[in-house]
């Protein structure tokens, strides 16, 4: 008989996925000619970043998932019922430095385009968690109260990067990790 709580090793799945990211985000640096210490930090940020949030929302994934179990219902679509204070706190910490790399990207950040990206990220992970149930017996539920918090986290993330820009020592420090400058901006 099978164990039905034997799970796919994390490590091997994610580690690479984080490695991958960080390879594809130095390629794009180098074509583009953009390439610097700084900048190369900022990718390997997103590729730990990936890789964590990844190995933390998806896994575990059971190998031989029972078709009822504990983890009913996949989808929990009604905002804030049976949602605890910890929870929604911890997934806003888990997408505030979101909300800063995302900054640090493009080129003229707004709220909007943070927020934007940060709510399609926070869905694509909502939907590789009920994927993930349904498919391979995923261990979590797809929570829109989750969506609404990491959101909520990514638009704190932003606001902590543009008040501390606004500080010219700060703005000053980094500027050199942010990908896309004013300057090339205006060119």
């Amino acid at each position: 008989m099978n164990d039905p709580f034997a799970e796919l090793p994390v490590l091997p799945v994610v580690i690479p996925v984080g490695i991958l990211l960080f390879a594809i985000l130095l390629l794009v640096l180098r074509s583009r000619r953009r390439l610097t210490l700084p900048r190369a930090a900022v990718a390997a940020a997103l590729g730990v970043y990936a890789a964590g949030v990844l190995g933390n929302t998806v896994f575990p994934i059971f190998l031989h998932p029972t078709r009822t179990g504990p983890w009913e219902p996949a989808l929990a679509l009604v905002p804030f019922a049976d949602y605890e204070f910890e929870d929604a706190l911890m997934n806003m910490l888990v997408f505030v430095p979101l909300g800063i790399l995302v900054a640090l990207l493009l080129t003229r950040p707004t709220w909007w385009r943070v927020v934007a990206i940060c709510a399609g990220v926070s869905l694509t992970v909502e939907l590789m968690q009920l994927g993930a149930q349904d498919l391979f017996g995923g261990g979590h539920v797809a929570d829109v109260n989750d969506f609404l918090s990491n959101t909520a986290g990514g638009a704190i993330g932003f606001a902590a990067f543009v008040l501390l820009t606004r500080v010219p020592l700060t703005a000053r420090l980094v500027e050199p990790f942010r990908w896309r400058t004013a300057e090339l901006a205006r060119a």
